[in-house]
C-alpha cells in the first residue's frame, strides 16, 4: 500500500494550529470581549442587569482622556518613565556582564548562571523581598546606609514619591538584568573570532572595536532586547502592586495598575477595560514595530 505524505507547507500548519487553537481561545477571545465591554456602561449598578449594559460608544474612552483626567495622566508618565529608567539600566548592565561572561575566566559559567537567579525567582517574590529591604525599620537597606554613614535616621523609601518611584525602578532592573545578559551573549557568541584578531592586528584599541565591530554585528540583538524590554516592562503589574499598591498619591500608578484599581477596587468595569485597551494599543504597535524589526534584519 502506498504511503501518504503530508506536504510541507501543511506540516508546518499543522503543528501550529494547537498553539493557533489556544491563542484565539485564551487571548483572542478574552481581548475582544474587553473591547466590547469598553464599549457598553458596565459597573456596580449595571453587572447584574444586562439591560442597563447599554451601547456608550466611546464614552469611556473620552470620559478618561477628557477633562484632564490627572490619575490616568499620571499613570501614563509614570508608566514611562518606570519603563525608560528600566531599560536604560537593565542594558547597560546587562551588555557589561554580558562582555565579561563572554571571556573565559575560571568561575564565568558560575557567575553568569548565578545572576539568573532574580529572573527564575516569581515576581511577587521579588516585590515581597524588596519591600521588605526598603522597609523603614528593619529594612536592610537603610541599615546599610546607616552603617556607612550616608543618612542619620530611616528613610521612608516606600512612602516618599520620589523614592518610591526610585524603589520599584530598582527591584525591576534586578529582574531583568539576566534577560538582557543571557540575549545579548547569545549575540556575542555569534561573532567570529577571527574578526577580532584581525582588528587587533590592526591596531584597533577595546574601544574601536566595541563601538565599530561588537555592537554593529550584534544589532538585531540589540533591538530584540530594547523592544522585548520595553513589551516586558511597560505591562508591569504584580511588583509595582506588592510593593507600592500604586502610592503614595498615586506616584507609582501605572496603566497596569490603574486598569485593576477601576476594576477590582471601584468597580467600574467597562472603564477598567478601556484603560486596559489603551495598555494593549500601545504593546501593540511596539509589537508591530518589534516584527518589522525582526524581519529586516533576516533580509539582510
Amino acid at each position: 500500500m502506498r504511503k501518504k505524505y503530508i506536504p510541507a507547507k501543511y506540516l508546518g500548519l499543522a503543528f501550529s494550529l494547537p498553539a493557533l487553537i489556544y491563542m484565539i481561545i485564551f487571548i483572542g477571545v478574552p481581548t475582544l470581549q474587553n473591547f466590547a465591554l469598553s464599549f457598553k456602561n458596565v459597573d456596580v449598578y449595571t453587572f447584574a442587569d444586562k439591560t442597563k449594559q447599554g451601547f456608550v460608544g466611546l464614552k469611556n474612552y473620552f470620559d478618561l482622556f477628557a477633562g484632564g483626567n490627572s490619575i490616568l495622566q499620571r499613570s501614563m508618565i509614570n508608566t514611562l518613565v518606570f519603563t525608560v529608567f528600566s531599560i536604560l539600566f537593565q542594558f547597560v548592565t546587562g551588555f557589561a556582564l554580558a562582555l565579561l561572561f563572554n571571556r573565559k575566566f575560571t568561575g564565568s559559567t558560575f557567575f553568569r548562571g548565578a545572576t539568573m537567579i532574580s529572573w527564575l525567582l516569581p515576581v511577587t517574590v521579588v516585590g515581597l523581598l524588596f519591600k521588605f529591604m526598603f522597609q523603614v525599620k528593619g529594612g536592610i537597606i537603610n541599615q546599610f546606609l546607616m552603617t556607612l554613614g550616608f543618612v542619620s535616621e530611616p528613610v521612608e523609601w516606600l512612602l516618599q514619591s520620589k523614592s518610591a518611584m526610585a524603589s520599584i525602578v530598582t527591584a525591576n532592573i534586578w529582574i531583568g538584568i539576566p534577560f538582557n545578559m543571557m540575549l545579548i551573549t547569545t549575540g556575542l557568541t555569534t561573532i567570529p573570532e577571527e574578526i577580532y584578531e584581525s582588528a587587533k592586528l590592526d591596531g584597533a584599541g577595546k574601544f574601536v572595536t566595541l563601538f565599530k565591530i561588537t555592537v554593529p554585528m550584534i544589532k538585531p540583538a540589540i533591538m530584540s532586547v530594547l523592544t522585548l524590554g520595553f513589551i516586558y516592562t511597560f505591562k508591569v503589574f504584580d511588583l509595582a502592586w506588592v510593593m507600592t499598591k500604586g502610592g503614595p498619591v498615586n506616584a507609582t500608578e501605572l496603566m497596569s495598575t490603574y486598569a485593576y484599581r477601576l476594576s477590582f477596587e471601584e468597580f467600574q468595569f467597562s472603564k477598567a477595560a478601556t484603560a486596559a485597551n489603551v495598555l494593549f494599543l500601545i504593546l501593540f504597535v511596539v509589537g508591530i514595530f518589534y516584527i518589522k524589526t525582526i524581519d529586516d534584519s533576516e533580509e539582510m
